[in-house]
């Protein structure tokens, strides 16, 4: 794991650190060979060299984007296309119940062919 990720985990209010260790963790576990690090002041998470996912915390919420999702569908209220077809983000806020093996499975499908 990658100090500079650990460091901004660290810094975020407690229970957006909660969020960002769960991440991670699922991350990790879903992808062993996972490269990580920290990029344009985000933790980015690398397969052969190509980004699967990147971990976003905001004042008010934790986004989890993935790449190469295009085949991926929208989930009301949880999965929705970002700022390109390819690229879909869950919003997590405070409190809000977060099924972590769903994002894994997600996470699986976009990232099989990296």
């Amino acid at each position: 794991m990658n100090q500079d990720v650990t460091n901004y985990i660290q810094k975020l209010p407690p229970w957006q650190i909660t969020v960002c260790e769960k991440l991670r963790k699922m991350i990790y576990e879903t992808i062993p060979d996972i490269q990580e690090r920290l990029q344009y002041g985000k933790p980015h998470y690398l397969k052969n060299g190509h980004y699967a996912c990147v971990v976003t915390a905001a004042k008010d919420k934790v986004s989890f984007m993935l790449f190469n999702a295009l085949e991926i569908a929208e989930i009301k209220g949880f999965l929705k296309a970002a700022s390109s077809p390819e690229r879909k983000i869950a919003t997590i806020t405070e409190g809000m119940e977060v099924d972590y093996a769903q994002l894994s499975t997600l996470l699986t499908q976009t990232s099989a062919t990296l």
